[in-house]
């Protein structure tokens, strides 16, 4: 192991992340009384080219005049390849109020994309006085975005999560799919006549995952397009905190418990890792550096993924 150790990703709830298009004003009020732990106002996708300045507009106000309670308050800029990025900045962090809490960067696909963003940020936030330090969030969504993931990772210490947007990956990479996420019908292995579904998407994950837990990140999952599949999603869920990610989008309110359900550590997991962290506390004490629990080994390896567990169901109580 490194004598420099990997810095803790920041310590707030971010199991589901709810998406709504900025030019919706209906919508803000549901999204703030909502069980998501991060709400994403959207400028991007969801906003047609003749409603940009519009949706900004109402971000805007809805920013300060809309009760978020203690959840992290995000919007989601244009890319840096149209002509509204820059405006998005400037008018967010010159005209909103600091309940601003981060700006999400779409497609970007090295360091320099992030450092033009900070560049602009912090320009703003000293020529306003803004105490308080915007974070950023990024979607790798392109082949150059997971080519480049590592040194996007360490571009900027604003930077506090991570997520991958599939649609845009799998056009990216030229992959023949018109599925946002989960298994794909072609993508099989087969044996003795059966077909086996594997992920597509589970090697960008890991990409994604080691390269935020290498810089103190927030590793998340992006969309799942079919949101009348219950299932899917939480399959696709299950698989992606399995591999560390730590939340998941809903681009429906119906997707925010399933992705709580998935994320959120559950009482018989966190009852055995603290029966793992006790146990482990009496072989040290005893002079033995491991020990068996329930006809297992564990060890020091043992106490560190328990203490993920443990960390997880306090700090998510706690928000």
């Amino acid at each position: 192991m490194s004598f420099r150790l990997q810095p803790a990703a920041p310590a707030r709830p971010n199991r589901c992340q709810l998406f709504g298009p900025g030019s919706n004003t209906k919508l803000f009020e549901k999204m703030a009384t909502s069980a998501a732990d991060v709400i994403n106002l959207d400028l991007e996708d969801s906003v047609a080219p003749s409603d940009k300045d519009q949706a900004r507009a109402n971000v805007i106000e809805a920013i300060g005049n809309v009760d978020w309670g203690t959840k992290t308050l995000s919007v989601r800029i244009n890319g840096l390849d149209t002509p509204y990025w820059y405006r998005d900045v400037v008018d967010l962090l010159e005209q909103s109020s600091d309940r601003l809490d981060q700006i999400m960067i779409p497609k970007v696909g090295c360091a320099e994309d992030v450092y033009a963003v900070d560049a602009l940020v912090t320009a703003i936030e000293a020529a306003k006085g803004r105490t308080k330090k915007i974070a950023f969030e990024v979607i790798i969504e392109s082949a150059a975005g997971i080519a480049h993931v590592e040194e996007i990772a360490a571009s900027s210490p604003r930077l506090e999560a991570m997520s991958l947007g599939a649609a845009d990956f799998a056009a990216s990479m030229g992959m023949q799919t018109t599925g946002i996420g989960g298994t794909q019908e072609n993508y099989y292995m087969l044996r003795e006549g059966q077909k086996y579904w594997s992920d597509p998407w589970h090697w960008a994950q890991t990409a994604i995952v080691a390269a935020c837990r290498t810089h103190g990140i927030l590793p998340v999952d992006g969309p799942f397009g079919d949101f009348s599949d219950d299932e899917g999603y939480i399959a696709q869920a299950m698989r992606s905190a399995t591999l560390g990610m730590v939340g998941k989008w809903a681009i429906h309110p119906k997707q925010i418990a399933l992705a709580n359900q998935v994320f959120t550590p559950s009482e018989a997991a966190v009852a055995e890792a603290r029966e793992i962290l006790a146990a482990m506390e009496e072989a040290k004490a005893s002079g033995a550096g491991a020990t068996v629990y329930k006809g297992r080994l564990v060890d020091i390896a043992s106490i560190k993924q328990a203490e993920v567990i443990v960390k997880q169901s306090e700090m998510i109580a706690a928000g």
